[in-house]
Formats: C-alpha cells, structure tokens, sequence
C-alpha cells in the first residue's frame, strides 16, 4: 500500500532572496505572496488528500490556510518536524552579510557534517522530515498527504528519496510557491514531481 505526498513549499514573503529568515518570528506573505498562494490552492484542487500537516512558522501556515480553503478541508496540523532549519543566529541576516561568514560558507560545502548555530546538520533535519513522513504514511496508507514546509526541508526529503547525498541538494530548486510529489510504500520512495511552479 502506498502514500503520496504533495510537498509544498510556502509562498514568497516580500523579501525572499535578501535575508534568511528561518525561524524567525513574523515573516509573512505580503500581497504578492498571497496571491501566488492562491494561485497554488487552486492547483491542489485537482488532488485528492487525507490530511494537510505544516511547519509551525506564519509564512507556511498561511500557505496552508489557502489550500485548506479553496480544496474545502478542515483540519491542518502543524507539525515541528516540518519546520524551517534551526539557523539560531544566522536568521534575519542578509545573505550578503552571511557570504562572509566562514561558518556559513563550511555550512554549504559540507551540509553533512556542518552544523548551523542552533547544532543542525542537514543530515538532522533529513532524519526528522522522513521520520515524520514514515509515521503519517502508517496512518494514511492508500491515501495522501499535503506537507507545507521551507525548500531546505523538503530538499532533504528529496535526496533521501533518490539516494542522493544531502550535498545533493544544490543539483535542482524548489521555488516558492511549487509542489514536490513522492509516493512511499514498503519498498521505498519514488519521486512523481519535482519543483511544479503554478503560473
């Protein structure tokens, strides 16, 4: 029995590309990223799912609220296993303030065994998005599931999925506002969709 899961990333905040924001507090969509969610919730009108689970952060739990609305559906959980990288003191800075950094710079070369100031490695945040995506696919077997989350995690997901090392997660893009889809079942993963941008 098979799962699938729409992987969604959040819609663009205003200043997506000037700043990390990770888990910073009160980043949300502005108009432009509203309306690029709208346009996201209704494309996931043409799928059927069981349940919509979220990143605790405002920008995803909005995300959610517009699919939510226009697909119908009540109940979306947030779920910390979902949640952006745990960048402590990286977040809110610029990226061009960040390029100079060298435990930013060791942080990309080597997302394996690199740790970001709040102690993640890429391999952690691996290990919990696909610990979080084997129990939902126990309760949904047969069925599907909508995971809003941040590039970064649903990346990991990715290289978990296609054998690829967590490095691997420079090789393609997931751009705000896209679904990413995988189906699961006893004899691993395999990916359905990647990166599908709505116009």
């Amino acid at each position: 029995m098979t799962t699938t899961f729409f992987l969604v990333r959040h819609a663009a905040h205003d200043n997506v590309g000037g700043f990390l924001a990770g888990r910073s507090g009160g980043v949300v969509l502005g108009e432009a990223g509203l309306a690029q969610a709208a346009r996201l919730a209704q494309r996931m009108r043409r799928e059927r799912f069981d349940a919509i689970h979220t990143s605790p952060r405002e920008r995803t739990q909005e995300t959610a609220i517009a699919i939510a609305g226009a697909c119908g559906f009540g109940e979306i959980r947030a779920n910390p296993a979902l949640d952006e990288i745990d960048f402590g003191e990286w977040s809110g800075r610029t990226f061009d303030e960040l390029n100079d950094d060298p435990d930013w710079r060791r942080w990309n070369e080597e997302r394996s065994i690199a740790r970001t100031p709040g102690g993640e490695t890429m391999l952690d945040v691996q290990g919990r998005v696909v610990g979080c995506m084997e129990a939902l696919a126990g309760q949904h077997r047969g069925g599907a599931v909508v995971l809003v989350s941040h590039a970064d995690i649903i990346k990991a997901a990715v290289c978990h999925y296609l054998d690829l090392p967590v490095q691997g997660c420079f090789r393609f893009d997931v751009a705000p506002a896209s679904i990413t889809a995988i189906v699961t079942g006893d004899w691993g993963g395999k990916l359905l969709g990647l990166n599908e941008v709505v116009a």
